[in-house]
């Protein structure tokens, strides 16, 4: 799978609706076919800052994400809202899913 994370710093101002500005592309990206997942969280730490983890099935699947309608909207539509450019960690990985954190069971 195509595994991401990225860190969006999004203008004070416009931070507690952030969730709100990016529905439209959040909701058609889980839409994808080869999307496994796609979710937002909020930094404990800068209210400011999102976090994006999201995957993709495969490189096939992550090149019709970047080549969407929905992903080239989101590319003129969410940066007048960020503060800087997002951050971002993509790789591949020999897995479908997530695994367990053994270190931590629950039994």
């Amino acid at each position: 799978m195509i595994f991401i994370a990225a860190k969006f710093r999004i203008q004070p101002q416009h931070a507690d609706r952030w969730p709100e500005i990016a529905a439209e592309f959040t909701q058609a990206t889980r839409s994808e076919p080869g999307c496994l997942w796609f979710d937002w969280s909020r930094s404990v730490d800068d209210p400011a800052e999102y976090v994006l983890v999201e995957a993709f099935r495969d490189g096939e699947a992550g090149a019709a994400h970047v080549n969407s309608a929905h992903f080239k909207a989101a590319q003129q539509t969410l940066p007048p809202y960020l503060a800087e450019t997002p951050r971002i960690v993509n790789a591949t990985i020999p897995q479908e899913d997530w695994s367990l954190l053994g270190e931590m069971a629950v039994e």
